[in-house]
């Protein structure tokens, strides 16, 4: 049932339309356990995610489970951040790997990725690839081995016939 529907407060419709827009524009959203977490660690993130194109928002599990496609109540037990964003989320799961592995907080919960559910383990995977530009760069390199590869064989037959040829030249040479 929409907020709408059920006569909420005017702040609290405001509160579940804003998370149903992050929602709707997020490439990713990754869920988290923030409890233990102090100002200073949650300002900590949010700068390390800001610098990697994503944003750090605690949020209602009721309001956040209304806004989601999927029922996501499994995920939505205690307290509950998200980590959402339209960028590489291969970064992303690398900064909160590294913050998790310093912090021990926060606790990651799942998520969701171009709209597929992922669990807390896929979120750890994800973060074990390489970046975007450097899967762009290997596969740059895999569709430009065939040529580079044709032109060395090219180059090579060339050379050789150059090397026939000065040797022909260095024979007559010799002969006269």
């Amino acid at each position: 049932m929409k907020p709408e529907e059920k006569g909420m407060r005017p702040e609290k419709t405001a509160m579940a339309v804003e998370i149903e827009e992050r929602v709707a524009g997020a490439l990713y959203m990754i869920l988290a356990d923030y409890n233990g977490m102090n100002m200073t660690m949650i300002n900590d993130l949010k700068k390390t995610l800001r610098e990697n194109g994503a944003s750090y928002n605690v949020v209602n599990n009721r309001m956040l489970n209304r806004a989601l496609p999927t029922d996501a109540s499994a995920l939505l037990k205690g307290q509950t951040s998200m980590i959402y964003g339209e960028g590489d989320v291969v970064e992303v799961a690398k900064v909160i790997k590294k913050f998790t592995a310093k912090n021990k907080k926060p606790l990651i919960k799942g998520g969701f990725v171009e709209g597929k559910p992922v669990n807390a383990q896929d979120v750890v995977e994800l973060s074990k690839l390489p970046s975007k530009d450097v899967l762009r760069a290997m596969l740059l390199g895999t569709l430009l081995a065939p040529a580079t590869q044709l032109a060395g064989v090219f180059n090579q037959k060339v050379s050789t016939l150059v090397y026939v040829l000065n040797a022909v030249k260095e024979k007559k040479e010799q002969e006269a």
